[in-house]
């Protein structure tokens, strides 16, 4: 199963720095020029820039806009359920379970990191 979104991002807009346990996600830039922060360092993409988030920490990703135009950024995802994301910046760990089931109540949760 799979799951896509066009993000836009507004000047100064981001996405939050995060890695996934269960998701494999891609990221593909359809216009502007986002940078884009991982493990690894920074980097300015460009439109038309495929970019692969493997599941861990390993693939750890966030999006910034700090150009004066709108960014269009489409990411695609691998859908696990259950899902669990780290959010290290933040300190927390989001869960979610049953997203998938017609006949189960969706379970939403967050931890707090110490």
């Amino acid at each position: 199963m799979y799951g896509a979104t066009l993000y836009e991002l507004e000047p100064g807009g981001r996405s939050v720095y995060h890695w996934d346990v269960g998701e494999e996600e891609f990221l593909l830039v359809v216009t502007g020029r986002p940078t884009l922060r991982t493990p690894r360092g920074e980097r300015e993409l460009r439109p038309w820039d495929v970019v692969w988030f493997v599941r861990g920490e390993e693939g750890a990703h966030q999006v910034r806009n700090e150009r004066d135009v709108p960014a269009r950024v489409l990411i695609a995802s691998t859908r696990s359920d259950p899902e669990v994301v780290v959010y290290p910046d933040e300190g927390k760990v989001g869960m979610i379970a049953n997203w998938s089931r017609d006949d189960a109540e969706t379970l939403r949760g967050w931890v707090e990191l110490q």
